[in-house]
């Protein structure tokens, strides 16, 4: 559920707010005081602030810079005043946007819900981050394609990466050759399938402390082969 702070110090505009959001599924806290209002907002964590610009202890202008200072979290300012000095000045310290008295409750809960929805994708449109498989000293990072070995990084052809990978995030499964090479080479393994077993020998020398007893790939005699965990 999000939650939403109104610094308004005119209480029956605040209520009034406060019941059409808490209709519309959002927790609402109110604060009559900018100095505690501000405070209120610093030290928890809410997703949408609303606030008055004429108040006391703290005005609507200064709660917004010291609050974007700090924090991305979408601001909506609301004033009686109408000139157009005070939107822009509003805006160039951080709001999102702002309403004028006296205004729709409806069309208030509207802007709160397209604010939200807007912050929600920019904040879930950052690069992701890599998908990694860590397992015993050995990292893949699938993303990026690169293979460490005890911290150390370890080259690997095109083949040989996806085919420790493939078996890396499919372990304690037993793969035949011939569907390693289905998988890993995209064709019937009509002809010579050697070329798993060379790639695997050549995985091994790159991965192993010991080739003769793997810790990792482990062949299934009169099978094929298994990563094991």
């Amino acid at each position: 559920m999000s939650r939403i702070l109104i610094i308004e110090d005119e209480i029956s505009i605040a209520e009034l707010e406060k019941d059409y959001l808490e209709l519309s599924g959002f927790e609402v806290a109110i604060e009559e005081d900018g100095s505690r209002g501000l405070e209120k907002a610093l030290s928890e964590d809410f997703d949408l602030l609303i606030v008055d610009l004429m108040l006391p202890g703290t005005d609507g202008f200064e709660i917004c810079r010291r609050f974007r200072e700090a924090k991305n979290t979408p601001i909506i300012i609301i004033s009686a005043k109408k000139d157009d000095i005070d939107k822009i000045r509003g805006l160039g310290l951080g709001a999102d946007d702002y309403m004028t008295k006296p205004f729709s409750p409806s069309e208030m809960v509207a802007r709160v819900k397209a604010h939200l929805a807007r912050y929600e994708r920019l904040i879930g449109s950052g690069t992701p981050e890599n998908e990694v498989i860590e397992i015993r000293g050995l990292k893949i990072d699938k993303t990026a394609r690169r293979v460490w070995v005890n911290g150390e990084e370890t080259a690997f052809t095109t083949k040989e990466f996806d085919l420790l990978t493939f078996l890396a995030q499919n372990p304690n499964h037993v793969y035949t050759k011939e569907e390693l090479f289905r998988e890993i080479w995209d064709m019937e393994s009509v002809g010579d399938i050697a070329t798993v077993t060379v790639h695997i020998k050549k995985i091994r020398e790159k991965i192993e402390f010991n080739t003769a007893k793997p810790q990792y790939i482990e062949t299934i005699w009169g099978v094929g082969y298994r990563f094991k965990v």
